[in-house]
């Protein structure tokens, strides 16, 4: 895969994923309330400033883009770090209606929204820690 065919290149950069992460928080903080809490939220519970700058570091990196985020934080190591919060079938299936519904309103299609489709939910359920 040459930089120009990376899921960070097909999907437009840097702001195509930065918008996609705001998408996915805003959808959160509007439908899955349970979910968004479980980050830190502004005063009206809205998924707050830091979380969504984290995840989108993180996402432009997982999807081929600059390794910043591994250059600011290290290695990802996704379960260790989601380690203190209870993921279980019903939150892994509540984030990925977020993720599904942001690709969704931005129209993301074609061969890019079928990987990111099989990814998202290949990861969504290697995060699950617990039955249910």
């Amino acid at each position: 895969m040459t930089a120009s065919e990376t899921p960070f290149a097909l999907l437009g950069g840097a702001d195509a994923v930065t918008t996609l992460v705001e998408r996915f928080y805003n959808i959160m903080s509007d439908c899955e309330p349970v979910l968004a809490r479980l980050h830190p939220c502004t005063p009206d519970g809205r998924v707050a400033r830091e979380p969504r700058d984290r995840f989108a570091l993180f996402l432009v990196g997982w999807l081929g883009g600059p390794q910043d985020y591994i250059a600011k934080h290290g290695h990802p190591r996704l379960r260790m770090r989601h380690g203190r919060v209870l993921v279980n079938i019903e939150m892994r299936d509540a984030w990925l209606r977020c993720m599904t519904a942001a690709m969704d309103e931005l129209k993301i299609i074609g061969p890019v929204r079928d990987f990111l489709d099989k990814r998202f939910a290949e990861v969504a359920d290697f995060m699950r820690n617990t039955d249910g």
